[in-house]
């Protein structure tokens, strides 16, 4: 019914960036909230940031500015930006959307999740 995939996960180095996206499909009414939770071993999912369908973000205060959440809304697309990455970010991340359907039902959809490492 409502499907959404990430890509732009991998291996990187301390200090380098990456770029992660997101494309909801299916039967898709309107979405409002979009954003990027992760997940690291052994740890609980946490939020990364959100965004909202007018474009008010909001970010997890531990990433210090290295990240910027932004969405293309005629493409049902969010994605995160990930700069100056360090290890503590290892994790998978996963996206996540507040999806009103057009049989107007609400759904809290996710990714699959994509895998980031990030090598000291």
């Amino acid at each position: 019914q409502v499907q959404l995939v990430e890509s732009g996960g991998g291996l990187v180095q301390a200090g380098d960036s990456l770029r992660l996206s997101c494309a909801a499909s299916g039967s898709i009414f309107r979405i409002n909230a979009m954003g990027w939770y992760r997940q690291a071993p052994g740890k609980q999912r946490e939020l990364v940031a959100t965004v909202r369908s007018g474009g008010s973000t909001n970010y997890a205060d531990s990433l210090e500015g290295r990240f910027t959440i932004s969405r293309d809304n005629a493409k049902n697309t969010v994605y995160l930006q990930m700069n100056s990455l360090k290890p503590e970010d290892t994790a998978v991340y996963y996206c996540n959307a507040d999806i009103l359907t057009n049989l107007r039902q609400r759904l809290n959809a996710w990714g699959q999740g994509t895998q980031v490492t990030v090598s000291s």
